[in-house]
């Protein structure tokens, strides 16, 4: 069987960042997760789990026009849950670049200091889109006034951060060519190919979910990595459910003419565009 294992899902990125102190600040008190770890210029943050982990690179610049991160997308629980940040944000008069629905989910867009691109969104129910995501996935304003109508009273909801339960949904790479993303998660890895935008954006998942990886060309069709000195993806995390697929997943890289790289706890592959990945059990 080619196709990934239906229960596949991302796991934790990790980054570079310029300034670990500042980063920590950021994503403690405006994305709301908590410092789970640190030491010797590493951090790791999450909620009941890790999802990103900062590598300290002093001086390094945001890797705009590169390859690599577009966004870290965190999935929250609930649409309440989304309502809940989303307060504390406008309380807080926060920067948001953007708020989308696309039909499968509601979405709130950020960047932080160093230019990492973050999503935090909610899904809507998985019965209203499934096996249509190619024919009903698209980009709308949300409806403010009625998210926030999940709240009692949006100006007084408390807000202690994200929840327990918060996850990576997906992760949106810049990439430097969209068809060559396709052929490699899809016919490597073994992902569905859930949506496409022609040349300039796909979409692809394990199980039909919506998505679990996207890659886009916006800024940065023909690009190349960005190299040392810059703030930028370490890698991705892609969890599959045992060794045996991590392995026979690895292997379908070897074959493409790749060489992984066994690191401890998961697999080091690249993508055409030379984002790292991890596959970990």
């Amino acid at each position: 069987m080619g196709e990934i294992a239906p229960d596949t899902h991302m796991g934790a990125v990790e980054l570079s960042v310029s300034d670990l102190d500042r980063s920590l600040e950021y994503w403690q008190r405006v994305v709301g997760l908590r410092v789970l770890a640190r030491e010797n210029g590493v951090a790791s943050l999450g909620t009941d789990t890790e999802l990103i982990r900062f590598v300290e690179e002093p001086g390094s610049k945001p890797a705009d026009g590169h390859t690599g991160l577009y966004h870290v997308a965190l999935l929250v629980p609930d649409r309440p849950s989304l309502a809940r940040w989303l307060a504390h944000a406008a309380r807080d008069q926060t920067r948001i670049e953007g708020l989308s629905d696309h039909y499968v989910s509601e979405a709130i867009y950020l960047r932080d200091p160093d230019r990492h691109g973050i999503e935090i969104y909610a899904d809507r129910p998985r019965d209203l889109w499934e096996g249509q995501v190619m024919e009903r996935m698209t980009t709308l304003p949300i409806d403010v006034e009625n998210l926030l109508g999940e709240l009692d009273d949006p100006a007084t909801e408390p807000f202690d951060g994200l929840p327990d339960g918060t996850t990576v949904g997906h992760v949106h790479l810049r990439v430097a060519d969209v068809q060559a993303t396709v052929e490699f998660y899809r016919d490597v890895l073994g992902m569905g190919l859930m949506a496409q935008l022609g040349p300039m954006a796909a979409f692809l998942s394990a199980g039909g979910y919506h998505h679990h990886v996207g890659g886009n060309t916006w800024e940065s069709h023909g690009a190349r990595p960005s190299g040392p000195g810059f703030a930028t993806l370490r890698h991705a995390t892609i969890v599959v459910p045992d060794a045996a697929e991590r392995d026979r997943v690895a292997a379908r890289v070897a074959d493409s003419g790749q060489e992984p790289e066994a690191l401890d706890g998961g697999i080091l592959v690249h993508d055409p565009s030379q984002n790292p990945l991890v596959l970990t059990a």
